[in-house]
């Protein structure tokens, strides 16, 4: 991991964003890049979810047929400059998903590999229509087996960084404090080993909670063990683009982020934080 010192434009790149091919977000690649430019967004990377052999969830993902798709519209701005357009991809971890992505992702040319788990033993614990069933489960054991699975996508080593990190508070269900310490330490321990980063995703201000992922506790236990940051909007339309960046930008600084990574062919570099989002 490499360390430069300067960062063109001296703004945050957004390393996470979906487009109409995962069938649940409105716009080309192409529209995000024009909303990324006009906003002056130096650099971006799209992160649709990657295609399933599997047969998971495909109302959210493209068809492993449409890939070629994905890749052609790539090619098409891959001379881009303003902004400069990354390749990248967001790759659920479950039981079994190595089959096929340990082979896949090391074939294809990706920038950012950006890790996620969306589901617990086949619950989509943050989908709207599964969120009923929060009302019936003990709160700390979910988060618990939830971070057992994310640990289990660390240790793979196919991943760069691990997406919406807390995502089970998503509708506004967490254990306290001390107890989220307890469980999320031994993770955030293995993820220092492993290198991985972990993503300061907006997203969470768009939903129910009201906050970023991660929460600044576990972002300031992150960054006392020196994991990587980057940073997403996970738009899921052009206008979100580099959406509450400012607020992202001012968490990491007051937990003490001096740092943020950039990405390409799979190789970070360390950039200092810049002075505005």
């Amino acid at each position: 991991m490499k360390t430069a010192h300067h960062n063109p434009m001296n703004r945050l790149p957004d390393y996470h964003f979906h487009t109409s091919l995962c069938k649940h977000a409105e716009g080309e690649l192409r529209d995000f890049a024009h909303s990324a430019g006009i906003k002056g967004i130096p650099e971006i990377c799209c992160t649709d979810h990657a295609p399933n052999p599997d047969g998971l969830d495909p109302k959210h993902r493209m068809a492993l047929g449409q890939y070629p798709l994905y890749k052609a519209a790539f090619e098409e701005l891959k001379d881009s400059k303003s902004p400069e357009i990354l390749f990248g991809i967001e790759a659920d971890y479950y039981n079994g998903c190595e089959a096929f992505l340990k082979k896949w992702l090391a074939e294809e040319p990706f920038d950012f590999v950006l890790g996620s788990v969306h589901s617990i033993e086949g619950w989509s614990f943050d989908h709207p229509s599964e969120r009923y069933l929060w009302d019936s489960v003990d709160i700390l054991a979910t988060w618990k087996n939830y971070f057992d699975v994310v640990a289990k996508l660390v240790d793979t080593g196919l991943f760069d960084a691990v997406s919406h990190f807390d995502l089970p508070k998503k509708f506004g269900h967490r254990p306290q404090d001390k107890a989220l310490k307890e469980i999320v330490a031994p993770l955030l321990d293995r993820m220092t080993a492993s290198g991985i980063g972990i993503e300061i995703n907006t997203s969470g201000l768009r939903k129910p909670v009201k906050e970023i992922y991660p929460s600044p506790l576990i972002l300031e236990m992150a960054c006392e063990r020196e994991i990587p940051i980057c940073f997403g909007s996970d738009s899921h339309s052009p206008e979100e683009m580099g959406s509450d960046f400012d607020k992202a930008l001012a968490m990491a600084r007051e937990v003490s982020y001096t740092h943020f990574f950039q990405i390409k062919n799979r190789k970070k570099e360390m950039v200092p934080l810049p002075e505005t989002a």
